[in-house]
């Protein structure tokens, strides 16, 4: 499956002496639809695949949902969500690896996507704690500006709207830094034998050099992730391996390599 070339720009944190990374493509404001299209494609030649990453994509928040409803334990929110923020970045690696194959030419099958997330292990790992420190993070801050809201006020919309907008304001920068982080790290260290922080650097370098088309793939996620909650989570079996085979299509069409990818 061919990627058309695309220029070059230069290396936004290379060239302020923060470090070296991997150079990124210039993208276009088109090309999330492009890797919309050739995720459906992967899942039309994958259906099992896809349908198995997704049904476990949707198990995962319906069984939280589930145990916190039929226990009353909302503690037990936290645990899932840790477990799920380190198990997460190995979940989609498999599905990488699904539009991996196919860009190979070769079958994809569950056995191999599920020893695709050895590849790179500990840098695996380090990358779920690092969004796990993050959520942590989030989470802290959350309770922080909860705590700041003085209890003698009504709960009326011209009393939350302060704290509303201070909620929201965080949420969007949290939002964002995870996109920098996340964009690419995962697919950079599944295909290339590279450290965590170069992993990292080159996803912060890429969506910064492309943001538009980024912030546009950024609206395609959250729109995706707020209709699998709306659908139940039923939504989540298809929309979950769009995103994940989109994905490493925006991998390869962003992130450059020093020789071609050709795949036999």
């Amino acid at each position: 499956m061919s990627h058309s070339f695309k220029e070059t720009p230069h290396n936004a944190i290379t060239d302020s002496g923060i470090a070296r990374v991997i150079p990124c493509r210039q993208l276009s404001l088109g090309d999330p639809v492009k890797w919309l299209a050739l995720a459906i494609q992967d899942m039309k030649r994958a259906p099992l695949n896809t349908i198995m990453y997704g049904v476990i994509f949707a198990l995962i928040p319906w069984l939280i949902t589930y145990l916190v409803a039929t226990t009353g334990w909302h503690l037990i929110i936290m645990p899932a969500i840790v477990c799920f923020m380190l198990i997460g970045p190995f979940l989609a690696a498999g599905m990488y690896d699904v539009s991996w194959e196919l860009q190979k030419g070769h079958k994809p099958s569950m056995a191999h996507s599920l020893r695709a997330m050895k590849r790179n292990a500990v840098n695996g790992w380090g990358f779920g704690v690092v969004l796990l420190i993050m959520m942590v993070f989030w989470l802290r801050v959350a309770s922080l500006i909860h705590a700041l809201y003085p209890p003698y006020l009504d709960e009326t919309l011209s009393d939350l709207w302060p704290f509303l907008i201070l909620g929201t304001a965080v949420g969007v920068i949290f939002s964002l830094i995870l996109l920098f982080i996340s964009a690419f790290t995962q697919p950079i260290l599944m295909e290339r034998k590279v450290d965590l922080a170069t992993a990292l650097l080159t996803s912060v370098n890429a969506v910064w050099l492309n943001k538009l088309p980024m912030l546009f793939w950024a609206g395609i996620i959250f729109i995706s992730v707020v209709l699998g909650f709306l659908t139940g989570f039923l939504g989540f079996i298809v929309l979950m391996p769009l995103l994940g085979y989109g994905t490493w299509h925006a991998y390869i069409d962003t992130i450059e390599t020093k020789k071609p990818r050709n795949y036999v």
